[in-house]
């Protein structure tokens, strides 16, 4: 807050120019070149995805591309070119998985562009916005509520300025500040206004490090993620040993020559990588994000697309999110018989002396013009903490007023008789600031003692068209909405049943202090009036305390710190810059109706990620026996690689691709290890003991010069089939497009089976019939057995 003594203009405290009377005019474009030749710039690299060399690197350079690379150089050295294709294979899921990595950058790129924040600076005496990395050292920063500080500073001008430095102390009551304090990177202004000037730029300043890591767009740090590197890092434990005793045991058995035994080793390696696994995950989210970028929704770190699929509970900001920012003065209602011209003339004034007013007081300069007469000699700007501001003037005629202008049950005691008419008209889901008359400095908090009443303004808020929409989608998806607004509860209730939202409305100023019972409450409460900035991040850590995944939703300076703890922090794109900074999800396109769009896309990669991994581990699993077995039956390994690079592509490769995008709404669970092992490994171990049932059948079978090639065949058919099976499970529920992709992958084996140059280009040729219906009958048997150990387990190991 700023005292200007009406003779000098200057501070009585601090006899530093203010800027109602003269400013500083900052650098001048000579002086801005100087310091960019000295590389005096701001030039840390805000990064919102990965370089493309980076995005190589992540794709190539993976433990089990060398697996399968080393494996591949051997295949090529002894066997044909067909028992080679799973190399090729392997190039091509890298190639895509490069692409799609960097479509992805491309969009976030241009998004990030599109959401920047742009400081304002003052060159030359004139205000100009520039990109952050233009500002220079020494330049003079202008700054106002919900703006963050770029770099560090010195304040120059305050009006009163308060800063929020909690990001980066954990100190939650905001500072203010003179000129001459210091101000730090990373905090955000919360009321007022004023200048700095910048002494530390570019990776000098004390947040840059912080910043440029945690704006930095990121594929880590998901349950997700970190449960597929978790069952990754299994199946390397298990692969070791039993490709090592493979590959003893073939060497060993050696009875169809060396290359052949060579050929057969690999082939017992190979399938038990589940490679496309991480392949489909990447490709899944890099897609997800394009769609989202379509649709002007930022998405700042990746694992945000996850987090909303797995949210339960959004808190909601009523102002910018419910309703538009702007509203309209609908009625003006004295109190105590003031006069209503009068009243007209003290609202204008106020609205005047805000350089930087809010959405109420915009409404309020738009319908009542400021009188020039008045002149604001002492300001108090709004804080979401007060719930009111302030101004003191001299009037035209010589006399001088102070007055208040805010929320009236802060500002009236109980039993004030204008609460009861203020009472009624939030109600009708009206907005109502009291305009109250004080004595007393502005800096004392007990200047709202002396409030008379003089005159209520009545303020209609603009309901966004899409609120309804959204928030009947989050009820039908079972997600609990809960409005958490700083305006009286009673009007932010009645909006929110505008708007369909039923429930009970709570008066935050009466909510418990402790977690456990705030939490209790917040579980019984939909609509929370009069909350505190801190009590909307207490709010967010009691419902999480109870197990809940939250998202907050918010586009004022009230918002970030709940926003930051949030499990997922949404900006409107229009909102102050320091919410943007700290959310993870941005809708550039400030449209509230695109936020099903996020959750359905989150769902959809995660809910079909979990789906496909089975496909992947089952291959695993039924791999990793088949290979124990053969050591220890002492016997040939029964595939070459072209026929498990035959069956992976027709049961697990196309299949998994089309069923990783399509739509799914079920909402994500989490256990991601355990809700896919509990399939994988009864699927695996019936798929690997059937066809190892079938081939030492058909060793018994066949005998002659072909009998290894025929026993091969016949197990090749028993583990399609059981494959097939296992994707007609994992492709439930039906629909025709479900039912059109197995039919076409069966249909694809029999061209295989049919056509004699396929026959030969895979080995693949069923002798007899004794074996091959064998084969069949004994894949029957497995699919009911799958059938029966799928719901055992849906019945013994729940999710």
């Amino acid at each position: 807050m700023t005292h200007i003594d009406a003779g000098t203009g200057l501070d009585p405290v601090h006899p530093v120019p203010v800027p109602v009377s003269r400013r500083a005019e900052g650098l001048s474009s000579a002086e801005v070149a100087e310091r960019v030749a000295r590389g005096e710039v701001n030039d840390v690299p805000v990064r919102s995805s990965r370089s493309v060399a980076e995005i190589v690197r992540a794709n190539v350079f993976t433990r089990f591309n060398a697996i399968i690379g080393v494996l591949w150089l051997i295949m090529l050295a002894v066997a044909p070119f067909q028992d080679s294709l799973f190399g090729y294979v392997i190039i091509a899921n890298t190639g895509i998985g490069i692409v799609q990595e960097w479509r992805a950058k491309k969009t976030l790129d241009s998004l990030a562009v599109i959401g920047e924040a742009r400081p304002t600076v003052r060159r030359d005496g004139t205000a100009t916005e520039v990109s952050t990395a233009q500002i220079v050292l020494g330049d003079l920063i202008e700054i106002g509520p919900g703006d963050k500080v770029v770099v560090d500073g010195t304040c120059a001008e305050a009006d009163g300025l308060e800063i929020d430095e909690s990001l980066l102390t954990g100190e939650a009551d905001p500072v203010v500040k003179h000129p001459g304090d210091a101000v730090m990177s990373g905090s955000f202004v919360v009321a007022g206004g004023g200048a700095f000037t910048a002494t530390k730029v570019g990776r000098q300043a004390y947040a840059a490090q912080l910043a440029e890591e945690a704006s930095r767009f990121t594929l880590v740090q998901s349950e997700l993620r970190t449960g597929i590197s978790t069952i990754l890092k299994y199946v390397t434990w298990m692969m070791i040993p039993t490709a090592v005793g493979l590959v003893v045991s073939q060497l060993v058995v050696k009875q169809h020559g060396f290359k052949d035994s060579v050929a057969r080793t690999v082939g017992g390696i190979v399938p038990m990588v589940p490679e496309g696994l991480v392949l489909l995950t990447s490709v899944a989210f890099a897609i997800g994000v394009i769609r989202l970028g379509r649709k002007q929704c930022l998405v700042q770190e990746l694992p945000a697309i996850e987090g909303l699929a797995r949210v339960d509970t959004v808190c909601l900001d009523k102002t910018g999110t419910l309703t538009e920012g702007g509203m309209d003065v609908t009625e003006l209602r004295t109190l105590g018989g003031a006069d209503e011209t009068y009243v007209r003339t003290v609202l204008g004034a106020l609205g005047a002396s805000d350089p930087r007013p809010n959405a109420s007081l915009q409404a309020i300069i738009a319908a009542y013009p400021d009188s020039e007469e008045w002149r604001c000699v002492q300001a108090l700007p709004f804080s979401s903490a007060r719930k009111y501001s302030g101004a003191g003037f001299s009037e035209g005629n010589g006399e001088s007023s102070t007055w208040l202008l805010g929320a009236p049950d802060v500002l009236l005691g109980e039993g004030d008789p204008a609460l009861a008419e203020t009472e009624r008209l939030n109600e009708a889901g009206l907005r109502v600031l009291l305009l109250a008359r004080t004595t007393g400095d502005l800096e004392d908090p007990g200047v709202r003692e002396a409030a008379r009443p003089t005159a209520l303004v009545v303020l209609e808020q603009r309901l966004r068209p899409d609120a309804a929409d959204t928030l009947r989608y989050f009820a039908e998806q079972d997600v609990r909405a809960k409005v958490i607004s700083g305006d009286n509860a009673v009007s932010v209730g009645a909006v929110a049943g505008k708007l369909g939202l039923s429930g009970e409305v709570v008066d935050a100023r009466r909510l418990p202090a402790e977690p456990d019972a705030m939490a209790t409450s917040l579980e019984k409460g939909t609509v929370f009036g009069r909350v505190t900035p801190q009590q909307k991040r207490d709010m967010v850590g009691a419902l999480q305390s109870h197990g809940h995944t939250v998202a907050m939703t918010g586009d004022g300076v009230n918002d970030v710190l709940a926003l930051k703890d949030a499990d997922i922090g949404v900006s409107m794109g229009s909102g102050s810059e320091a919410t943007r900074a700290v959310a993870q999800i941005v809708l550039l396109n400030n449209s509230f109706s695109t936020l099903p769009s996020v959750v359905a896309e989150g769902r959809r990669v995660i809910g079909n990620i979990t789906r496909v991994a089975t496909l992947f581990l089952v291959k695993t699993v039924y791999s990793v026996l088949l290979a124990v077995l053969v050591v220890c039956w002492q016997v040939e390994y029964p595939f070459l690689p072209r026929h498990l690079t035959l069956l992976s592509t027709l049961t697990i490769g196309i299949p998994a691709f089309f069923l990783a995008l399509a739509p799914n709404s079920e909402r994500a669970q989490p256990h991601f290890v355990r809700r896919v092992m509990r399939y994988a490994v009864p699927g695996g171990v019936v798929a690997g003991v059937a066809t190892f049932v079938t081939y030492l059948l058909a060793r018994h079978h066949y005998t002659g010069a072909g009998a290894l090639d025929a026993e091969t065949s016949a197990a090749t058919l028993t583990l399609f089939l059981i494959s097939m099976w296992v994707l007609a499970i994992i492709a439930r529920p039906y629909t025709w497009w479900r039912v059109g992709l197995v039919a076409s992958m069966g249909g694809a084996f029999l061209l295989v089976l049919a056509v004699p140059w396929l026959q030969h280009f895979f080995a693949l040729k069923l002798v007899g019939t004794t074996m091959p219906w064998t084969a069949v009958l004994i894949s029957v048997i497995a699919a009911a057995c799958l059938e029966f150990l799928w719901k055992w387990v849906d019945r013994r190991f729940p999710a």
